[in-house]
């Protein structure tokens, strides 16, 4: 019994040996090799308003421009913006930026924001035809005119054509990197494992080494908001409808935590740039325009938990302004079918350590450019 103890001891006092000198590491570059979920920067988000950044409808280039180099700079403690994308990536890399179409052109990944995130990834060494777009139907990417903004180079995939119901196609999708849960669709074998899987799109297991998830702020029925992590778990794997099939059968609550803990999401996400000029509070995933409003923010951050719980905040506030109940409490409506709005995905994916959930461990840096 002496013995294991001492072992134990020595176990103990080597780990934390290992830890302290890993944290004595702390320059940009030592800070790279943690890349990932939550990443180099745990808790931290910064939000970077700009009033000029929208006018009339219309992103302006220039205040997004700004916002994004400030944003950057802020969440990395670089000196210069191409300092700044050099703590996540370098020539060589193959980068694939995660979009969000599904609020259709009202509400969808906007080509300014897109722009400047290109020029970030150019600045470190990233060439054009190492950038790959993505997201999982190419008919609802090119429904918003997604295609058609890339400049020479830069290549636009999808996994599947567009949306359908039964979201088993696996053309563009890796048979050996998935997510099982006990959770099919009804009319399908609870005994076949191809049911009760959601299997990782290709270009996220094969074709990129490194991913910037792009959200758009919104709420959303099911899953209460979709921010960072809705954005990766609807959006890097197929089967997901089983998810959120009806008002009354939804597991968004635990399905959304369970697929972004997949290992090979968890190490190719590096970054993640929410998009707040346009946001919506109510009526998601859909761009409803009567729920748009213009927050003219970004949002920068390597912890999509810390990122979603401040967003999460957001709608809240937006909603009370308005009149509206909590998105926990919220009852059906016209507009929002679903019984329950899970938005306790958010606090599980902290359980799992995709993040930080508690407030006291967030940091939100809050900059007004104009």
């Amino acid at each position: 019994m002496g013995g294991m103890r001492a072992g134990r001891r020595e176990f103990i006092q080597s780990a934390f040996a290992t830890e302290t000198a890993a944290v004595m590491h702390s320059s940009s570059r030592e800070e790279g090799k943690k890349l990932g979920i939550p990443g180099p920067y745990p808790g931290r988000v910064i939000a970077v308003e700009h009033s000029a950044s929208i006018v009339g409808g219309a992103y302006q280039h220039g205040p997004v421009q700004q916002m994004t180099q400030r944003g950057m700079k802020e969440l990395t403690g670089a000196r210069s913006w191409q300092d700044a994308w050099r703590v996540f990536f370098e020539k060589g890399d193959v980068v694939g930026i995660k979009v969000s179409p599904v609020g259709g052109p009202n509400l969808c990944s906007d080509p300014l924001v897109l722009g400047s995130v290109f020029d970030g990834l150019n600045q470190a060494g990233v060439s054009n035809r190492d950038i790959i777009v993505f997201n999982r139907y190419r008919e609802e990417a090119v429904e918003c005119g997604i295609d058609k903004c890339l400049p020479s180079g830069v290549q636009f995939q999808a996994a599947s054509e567009r949306y359908d119901t039964v979201q088993l196609d696996m053309g563009g999708y890796d048979p050996g990197q998935y997510m099982e849960m006990a959770l099919i669709k009804p009319g399908e074998n609870p005994n076949d494992p191809h049911y009760r899987r959601s299997y990782v799109a290709k270009i996220v297991t094969q074709r990129v080494n490194k991913i910037i998830n792009l959200p758009v702020l919104k709420h959303h029925q099911s899953a209460g908001v979709t921010i960072a992590l809705k954005n990766m778990s609807h959006g890097f794997v197929n089967n997901v409808n089983r998810s959120h099939l009806t008002p009354t059968l939804n597991a968004c609550g635990t399905f959304i935590p369970a697929v972004v803990s997949l290992p090979i999401i968890r190490q190719k996400v590096v970054l993640h740039i929410a998009d707040a000029i346009k946001a919506s509070y109510h009526g998601g995933p859909g761009g409803n325009p009567k729920y748009i409003w213009e927050h003219k923010t970004m949002y920068f951050g390597t912890d999509p938990v810390a990122l979603d719980k401040t967003g999460w905040k957001v709608i809240e506030a937006k909603r009370k302004e308005q009149g509206m109940a909590p998105i926990a409490l919220s009852k059906p409506d016209r507009d929002s079918a679903y019984l329950n709005c899970q938005v306790e995905h958010i606090e599980i994916a902290g359980m799992l350590k995709l993040g930080e959930f508690s407030d006291e461990k967030i940091d939100v840096r809050r900059l007004r450019l104009a």
